[in-house]
């Protein structure tokens, strides 16, 4: 059962039930480009009470080094190590757990951040960015060369998407023998201050459908983005709770790794998701508008 929160005392048993705290960041922290009212004043807050903070977002589009860049701007504190993205996920995911060997590649459909999160890994790749590869001329599969190499294709949100890298990452996935499918994460959308836009999900959908195959995902709600922030934070899973605005991401993760969650409105998620004549499976343990209603 959701708890709707409204007083001060009931976000106060908040801070004193939970050491560390996890929070999604678009639609969350701010929209687009426009900070959330009161959050810089909560995390201070939190921060004064010795609380543990880790950001954890989705967001493929941007590194830790410069998401925290975007952080400096709107003035909102955060140190490089508690940022968790999806990007930084995956890198580790390909060095670590699949462990491609050095000389392999990855082709990347995604933007700098991803490549910069690869770089950081020491992983070979090419696409992304790639002048070659972002440009409207129509395919060629004659004068395509594959390149045997490529062992994994990892797929983010690509504001450049195009047929060619759609086209480039299916010869790899179907010609070259164990090719790993790689997503930074699945969400549909995503907020903006503007209004919503097709997310990464929905940038490897056609993938998916050509090939008739899921990739693994290592942005929430998997488990693999956990235990990147399990493997730097110590935390104890029952004083610890997930901050998020989307039910099938953020409330979905926490409620995975066992922690508690919080959703709030500012984002993805309808209050009639959760209260309404149709309500979502995944509910969470509190609710409430905004993150700045904490600041009572």
């Amino acid at each position: 059962m959701t708890v709707r929160l409204s007083t001060a005392e009931a976000y106060g048993r908040l801070f004193d039930d939970y050491d560390t705290w996890l929070f999604d960041c678009d639609g969350v922290l701010w929209r687009g480009d426009h900070l959330i009212e009161g959050v810089v004043e909560v995390l201070d807050l939190l921060r004064r009470r010795n609380k543990k903070i880790v950001f954890v977002t989705n967001n493929a589009t941007k590194s830790r080094k410069s998401y925290k860049s975007k952080f400096d701007q709107l003035g909102v504190q955060a140190h490089v190590d508690e940022i968790y993205g999806s990007a930084y996920a995956a890198a580790v995911y390909i060095s670590s757990v699949i462990k491609l060997p050095k000389h392999k590649k990855v082709y990347v459909i995604g933007m700098s951040g991803l490549e910069e999160e690869l770089n950081e890994e020491g992983i070979l790749h090419l696409g992304g960015t790639d002048s070659a590869d972002n440009t409207l001329e129509p395919f060629d599969l004659s004068q395509f060369e594959l390149d045997p190499d490529v062992g994994a294709v990892v797929a983010g949100l690509d504001t450049s998407i195009n047929y060619t890298k759609l086209s480039k990452a299916f010869q790899y996935l179907t010609r070259n023998p164990g090719c790993h499918f790689i997503a930074t994460n699945e969400d549909s959308t995503y907020p903006t201050s503007a209004g919503l836009l097709p997310g990464a999900g929905a940038i490897g959908a056609p993938l998916r459908y050509a090939l008739g195959r899921d990739p693994i995902s290592t942005g929430k709600p998997s488990s693999t983005m956990l235990d990147c922030v399990r493997a730097k934070v110590h935390f104890d899973p029952r004083r610890t709770i997930m901050v998020g605005d989307r039910l099938n991401t953020d409330i979905l993760f926490g409620q995975q790794g066992g922690l508690a969650t919080l959703l709030v409105l500012t984002g993805i998620t309808s209050e009639e998701e959760i209260s309404g004549p149709e309500p979502s499976p995944i509910v969470p343990d509190f609710v409430t508008q905004s993150l700045g209603d904490l600041r009572v």
